[in-house]
């Protein structure tokens, strides 16, 4: 009786024992945009992703218009695995004529577009 006993215990800790955390999808906590005197505009992103190496980190975020068209990309070539959340920049976009709002999406290795983006309303054009 107490082998089985101890087994299910054993069994019990196991399958109810918390997971390992595991990177998930990378996240836009934050952004700006501010009109630029050419007409373009520049976006700073604050992103968020539990980044565990160079098999698996975000690696870009990107600007999109309303028909989900990507107008932009800042493309970040590695880990931020001790940087969390981190802050970036993106100048220079060209945004069409017209659009007034636009989102931020951040993207990492593994699992692709993440899903908590963040909306822009764009000032006006300088």
């Amino acid at each position: 009786m107490n082998k089985a006993r101890s087994f299910l215990a054993a069994a019990a800790a196991f399958w109810l024992a918390p997971a390992p955390a595991a990177a998930d999808q990378a996240s836009v906590l934050d952004a700006t945009v501010t009109a630029n005197g050419d007409g373009s505009y520049s976006f700073s992103a604050t992103v968020r992703h539990g980044d565990t190496g160079w098999k698996h980190y975000a690696d870009k975020f990107e600007v999109l218009g309303p028909d989900g068209k990507v107008l932009g990309t800042r493309v970040l070539y590695h880990p931020h695995v001790d940087e969390q959340p981190f802050t970036r920049s993106l100048g220079r976009v060209q945004i069409p004529i017209g659009v007034t709002e636009v989102t931020i999406r951040a993207h990492d290795k593994v699992h692709g577009d993440g899903k908590r983006t963040f909306k822009l309303k764009l000032p006006p054009r300088r």
